[in-house]
């Protein structure tokens, strides 16, 4: 099935479709039914491969606005909220940013994030209370997030956005939407109807949830949180996260693991300061430089 276009003023949006192939989905057999809803995702996969140029776009902007000291703010309503709320949680431990310089902002707050607040979706004025509550100023960056792109909670966001001079980015599955109009830049994965009509939290929140994740593993990439693709910058935390980092020492800083781990230590834990210290043991003369970008 060839995914619905974008919406126009006559027709609605293209997350409300209806695939009228699916009429006798509940009377499909359990493999019928996964089936149909595998091949979804990979409609949802090929939707976001289309949309790269986009998504490689917004990566820069976003770089742009971290690197000259502003933040980046996820901010949507239910799982398009949840999604971006739990992406912008995982870059403090997995990257070492600090945390508050990317923030998800969910409708309802976070009580929101484990279950249904019943029309916080509709309250565009709460976005705009919550950021400018973070003082969001012009070097900011907030991405709007919704499958619809017609959630008043989004469109609140990029409306206070604007006035603050914050740079604008939606995402959307519908390239014509009033979210889409609002922002300076979109990434819009044309996913088409969802198995389940109108229930975006399927193949509309797999292509939001690829889109977040390539948006924010490429920008610490480029924020040089990264070597290789070791993540030089993670927070060992826990047990598991602490020999992952005695392991990337290690390895990224030719030494053995015993010594790694007492490197590890005597840094207080820093992954890329002490694979820097191991480096300068096995090459003397080699200073103190990474070479992999700014810290």
């Amino acid at each position: 099935m060839t995914p619905a276009g974008p919406s126009t003023p006559n027709r609605p949006a293209p997350t409300e479709d209806v695939d009228a192939s699916l009429e006798d989905l509940d009377r499909r057999s359990v493999a019928e039914i996964l089936a149909v809803i595998h091949a979804g995702d990979r409609r949802a996969v090929a939707a976001v491969g289309a949309v790269q140029r986009e998504v490689a776009e917004a990566v820069e902007c976003l770089v742009g606005c971290l690197t000259s000291g502003g933040r980046w703010f996820n901010v949507g309503a239910g799982t398009s909220g949840r999604l971006g709320c739990l992406d912008a949680a995982e870059i403090p431990p997995t990257f070492g940013l600090e945390p508050g310089r990317v923030e998800g902002l969910i409708a309802g707050g976070p009580s929101a994030l484990w279950r249904a607040i019943e029309g916080a979706e509709d309250d565009g004025d709460a976005a705009r209370t919550l950021l400018r509550g973070r003082g969001l100023g012009p070097r900011d960056a907030v991405l709007a997030i919704s499958a619809s792109g017609r959630t008043p909670f989004a469109l609140g966001a990029l409306a206070e956005a604007s006035a603050a001079g914050a740079r604008r980015i939606a995402l959307t599955c519908d390239p014509g939407s009033p979210l889409a109009r609002a922002a300076d830049q979109v990434i819009a994965p044309l996913v088409g109807p969802e198995v389940i009509a109108g229930s975006t939290r399927m193949k509309g929140g797999l292509a939001q949830k690829m889109v977040l994740h390539q948006l924010s593993t490429a920008v610490m990439i480029r924020l040089g949180r990264v070597r290789g693709n070791r993540m030089t910058h993670l927070r060992p935390a826990s047990r598991k996260l602490r020999e992952r980092a005695r392991l990337i020492v290690a390895d990224l800083g030719g030494i053995d693991p015993e010594r790694a781990g007492v490197l590890l230590d005597a840094h207080g834990g820093r992954v890329a300061d002490a694979v820097r210290a191991a480096r300068s043991l096995q090459n003397p003369g080699s200073g103190s430089s990474s070479g992999n970008g700014p810290a």
